[in-house]
């Protein structure tokens, strides 16, 4: 339903009251300190809004299965977009009677239900880094990642030089 990018963003929130807060709780995960020498990458292959609840369900998915598999220390999960976009919903009530209680289209602006990050092709998701031996795992987790995901992505791989 929020897929589609229509019109212009609203961002301001200091403007509107009531902006549900953000659901990600976190953008960097696991060893931030360490360097690793190997980045896989979850990329965009069209434009597109993410909200914030599938973000973080991409996140929690993706760093679920890492730590399972490669431990606490051999990876940094890392979200590279944030949800700036308000976006707002016209509700509808439906069933019996509500025709009494809806209003139609009128004043049809809609109140604000959440945030979305808008993507364009071949922006960079999420990343992991992490070694050599774990590149396996952190492929099948961001495989994971991205079927939560409402636009098609692909993983992308490569070397740091750290």
């Amino acid at each position: 339903m929020y897929r589609q990018i229509r019109g212009r963003p609203t961002t301001r929130k200091e403007y509107m009251g009531g902006v549900p807060g953000l659901r990600i709780t976190q953008f960097d995960l696991g060893n931030r300190q360490a360097d690793f020498p190997v980045a896989l990458s979850a990329v965009a292959e069209e434009r597109c809004q993410i909200l914030h609840r599938a973000l973080e369900a991409s996140r929690v998915a993706a760093n679920r299965y890492i730590v399972k598999r490669a431990g606490r220390l051999n990876y940094h999960l890392k979200v590279r977009i944030y949800p700036h976009v308000v976006v707002r919903e016209n509700k509808q009530a439906t069933g019996a009677g509500a025709d009494r209680v809806s209003q139609g289209m009128r004043n049809a602006y809609g109140k604000p239900v959440g945030t979305a990050a808008r993507v364009e092709p071949g922006q960079k998701l999420i990343t992991i880094y992490t070694t050599e031996a774990n590149v396996d795992h952190a492929r099948t987790a961001l495989k994971r990642a991205k079927a939560k995901l409402p636009c098609p992505c692909r993983i992308e791989m490569e070397t740091t030089d750290k």
